[in-house]
């Protein structure tokens, strides 16, 4: 079952002396977290949420109850999560947290490859699915079509289809 908190981002300093906060986000963009109005420190205490927005690579944030900057420096290092029912995703969309360790089974080769080990969201082109390989190996394949062909979320199963040279 997948769990009904999900890390956003984390608590790495302050902005100024009112208690607002830098958030490094870890949604697809930045924007995003600045569309919640409640999240979750510790996967168990509600924040309200007064403000967000993005300033450069970070979000500033102003959380109800968090007015000093004494009060935002006891939160720096906390982890931000959100509610999976708070979130709308698209039909074709998989939170990353849901499918790690997921096996992986390349159609081409006709067998399980290895289980995702991490989702690279860096790649400005698009994301790229890092699997540990059974051999050991890490092994990187596009996440996206045509590599991407099915992710089966009941039986824990990444279906790709890789070209030759990628696996071998």
């Amino acid at each position: 079952m997948p769990k009904k908190f999900l890390e956003a981002g984390k608590i790495v300093g302050t902005h100024g002396i009112r208690g607002d906060l830098k958030v490094q986000s870890w949604c697809d963009t930045p924007e995003v977290l600045c569309d919640f109005d409640t999240l979750y420190l510790d996967e168990k205490t509600p924040v309200e949420v007064k403000s967000a927005q993005v300033h450069k690579n970070v979000v500033l944030m102003h959380l109800k109850g968090v007015d000093t900057v004494e009060a935002a420096e006891k939160l720096r290092g906390k982890i931000l999560h959100l509610d999976r029912d708070d979130v709308d995703l698209p039909e074709d969309l998989v939170f990353i947290q849901d499918i790690l360790t997921f096996k992986v089974y390349d159609l081409r080769v006709d067998r399980v490859i290895g289980h995702i080990r991490d989702v690279l969201t860096s790649n400005p082109a698009h994301d790229m699915y890092e699997i540990a390989g059974e051999d050991g190996r890490l092994i990187y394949i596009p996440a996206i079509k045509p590599f991407l062909k099915e992710i089966d979320m009941d039986a824990g199963i990444v279906y790709v289809e890789s070209i030759e040279g990628l696996i071998e």
